[in-house]
């Protein structure tokens, strides 16, 4: 399987075990919680069964069992400063065009929050797929700020 293919909703042929479709899927899923890099990956094959979304939650299980030591290790690094990031890609869905914003945030260099979601609105630009995605982590950022205050 192509890594860099774009999957289309219901591209394929419908696959003949749903349910252990959805189970693997559902405990994926919750691996997320311990595993940020695969959120979104997962998150895309939720509700579709096809033989092509099958072999990408297969492609998903052999990099967890080629990457174990991938996982959230929180300790006390020294400070306790928040450091923001956040990025988009432009036009990424090949289904609409769509856009797909993501950000992360560290706190005390601890990732504390993490998100990547398709956007709502089709941006025109690069520029306005970031503009967007910059958006959602200065909401985060001020909500955040409430709780820092007191």
């Amino acid at each position: 399987m192509d890594p860099n293919m774009k999957l289309l909703p219901s591209q394929g042929e419908p696959f003949k075990g749903p349910r252990r479709y959805c189970r693997l899927v559902g405990k994926l899923n919750y691996l997320t919680v311990t595993r940020p890099d695969i959120t979104f990956a997962v998150s895309q094959f939720v509700k579709e069964s096809c033989d092509n979304q099958w072999n990408v939650v297969i492609r998903i299980l052999q990099y967890l069992k080629n990457a174990p030591s991938r996982k959230l290790i929180c300790g006390d690094k020294g400070n306790a400063k928040n450091v923001y990031y956040s990025d988009a890609n432009w036009a990424g869905s090949p289904s609409n065009r769509g856009s797909t914003s993501g950000y992360c945030v560290l706190t005390g260099g601890n990732l504390t929050s993490w998100r990547s979601k398709k956007q709502k609105t089709i941006a025109i630009s690069s520029v306005e797929a970031k503009c967007h995605a910059m958006a959602a982590i200065a909401s985060k950022v001020t909500w955040l700020g409430k709780f820092s205050n007191n």
